[in-house]
């Protein structure tokens, strides 16, 4: 009987742990499909999800975000805030958005985990138009 047990509460804390999305992530490249940076996702007081780029694997073009409108424009892209205000729906977490600083375009965001991989979609209107990037769980 203790074995039954044992079993349902490892299984219980894996699922909790299965959607969480609060670590350090590994970004990958669309275009060489290169690793580019790495990105520290974490939870505010606020209850939403965050996430700042942690350490650059290709340098960039520019240094800083010369092409964003907001208060990261000509901000450096190393710590710099690239997911804002991402909330847990389910699975998923929704309701934020992602910055690509190489454009200094904002999306909406939504991202889903599977295994060690996070979804990470960013679109403009509809989720059906845009692109899912794959990134990969830092050990």
């Amino acid at each position: 009987m203790k074995k039954i047990v044992f079993a349902f509460v490892a299984l219980f804390f894996a699922t909790l742990s299965y959607a969480q999305i609060e670590g350090k992530w590994k970004t990958i490249d669309d275009e060489t499909g290169k690793a580019k940076s790495i990105v520290e996702i974490s939870k505010r007081s606020d209850g939403k999800y965050y996430g700042k780029v942690l350490q650059l694997l290709i340098k960039p073009e520019h240094d800083t975000c010369i092409d964003c409108k907001d208060d990261r424009k000509n901000k450096p892209i190393l710590g710099m805030e690239i997911i804002r205000g991402l909330k847990k729906d389910g699975n998923e977490f929704t309701g934020g958005t992602i910055t690509d600083p190489k454009t200094g375009k904002t999306y909406k965001c939504t991202i889903t985990r599977s295994g060690d991989k996070l979804n990470v979609r960013g679109y403009i209107g509809f989720s059906l138009i845009g692109r899912t990037q794959t990134w990969h769980k830092v050990k």
